[in-house]
């Protein structure tokens, strides 16, 4: 089904003579997910493996035929103090993260960033639209905006490690507002700090928090 139908229609659809690099962006995407990159940065990736030279305008329209083709989502990053989009870096999610066991296998899987794949396809059901924040040097996983109010989310598979809790934590400390701030885990216990609210991912989802 992915082959005889995703990946040729899409072929097919936008007239690419590169259905191998296709290909690799795919599994390049479904490897990297949660991970902050271009489509410069996947052109040099898929020209190191290939051990020839691969335009980077071509893989950025090829992106954005896959994005078209609802496989593959981005979000932008958001400078949270500059109150802007900006217009180097994002990421990408796989739309079902079925997919992406289809292509790499279990052997690949990484709980943490399976679990914020499944968290951004959540907001994104929920009607948000989904960015990636940037404060200073820091990161806040997503801000999630609707009718014009925000919410901010960190994900991380535990934060029972102080080293961990802290890391994730002090993003959403820095952001200078009054809207919801949670971190998402799997571990199983709920807190409040500063404010900020630590839920199981379950709870979450079944939207019970």
């Amino acid at each position: 089904l992915y082959s005889e139908l995703y990946v040729k229609e899409i072929v097919e659809r936008n007239g690419i003579e590169r259905e191998d690099v296709l290909n690799d962006i795919l599994d390049f995407l479904a490897s990297q997910i949660s991970s902050l990159t271009n489509p410069t940065n996947i052109a040099n990736a898929i020209s190191s493996m290939k051990n020839e030279k691969v335009n980077p305008a071509m893989v950025s329209n090829y992106v954005q035929y896959v994005i078209d083709a609802f496989l593959i989502s981005m979000a932008k990053r958001y400078d949270v103090k500059g109150k802007q989009h900006l217009k180097s870096l994002e990421k990408y999610y796989v739309v079902d993260t079925g997919l992406r066991t289809l292509l790499l296998g279990k052997k690949n899987s990484d709980i943490g960033h399976i679990l914020e794949n499944i968290v951004y396809l959540e907001l994104i059901r929920c009607g948000y639209s989904v960015s990636i924040g940037k404060v200073g040097e820091l990161e806040i996983d997503f801000i999630a905006e609707k009718s014009g109010s925000k919410v901010y989310y960190q994900v991380s598979a535990s934060v029972l490690d102080p080293v961990t809790f802290e890391r994730e934590i002090t993003p959403l400390r820095r952001v200078q507002d009054n809207y919801p701030k949670f971190i998402i885990t799997m571990d199983d216990i709920s807190s409040d700090n500063e404010g900020i609210q630590q839920v199981n991912v379950v709870d979450f989802l079944l939207g019970n928090a």
